[in-house]
């Protein structure tokens, strides 16, 4: 069993394993996941291992950080990913989330994103996090000015999508 990480009322946040691929295949070709986020075109079991491993797992293991497996506590059911990304083209580590359709508009994704800051100020230390959203993602632009993410400049990522930059910075 993987360690947890954090918690909510409602909500356990731990690292992602492989065990969680037929989960992760499951987001990842959610419409929403594919507009808001990206096509990964992960497709079969194998492409959904392929990214825990490379992505995820990857990351825990080199930055101490990564997106987790989010899942409702009283169940254990799989709701989503939330988390802190390393990218090239940002200068800090960058706050990422997605829930399964079915879970949105519940304030689960408020609960975890605020679990995962909480997290990130008391464990990982971190003064500065990034947060990069579609335009036209209106709940998540709620969502990160909820959570005193101050919008910075649009940016084009590599891809060639446009995208708002939004930065979190600690009290002092």
């Amino acid at each position: 069993m993987t360690t947890t990480l954090c918690s909510t009322a409602r909500l356990t946040i731990r690292p992602f394993g492989l065990e969680d691929a037929p989960f992760i295949l499951r987001l990842l070709n959610e419409p929403s996941f594919i507009t808001n986020i990206a096509d990964r075109g992960v497709r079969t079991m194998a492409d959904a291992e392929g990214y825990l491993r490379d992505g995820p797992i990857a990351s825990q293991a080199h930055h101490g950080h990564a997106l987790w497996h989010v899942r409702l506590a009283a169940t254990a059911i799989p709701i989503g990913m939330v988390g802190l990304l390393k990218r090239d083209t940002l200068d800090c580590p960058d706050l990422g989330y997605a829930l399964l359709p079915e879970h949105v508009g519940q304030g689960l994704a408020r609960e975890a994103t605020e679990a995962v800051m909480a997290y990130a100020q008391s464990t990982l230390h971190l003064t500065r996090i990034a947060a990069i959203v579609n335009p036209d993602n209106s709940r998540s632009i709620r969502l990160l000015e909820h959570l005193r993410f101050t919008l910075e400049a649009p940016m084009t990522l590599p891809s060639g999508v446009e995208v708002l930059r939004y930065e979190w910075t600690a009290p002092n």
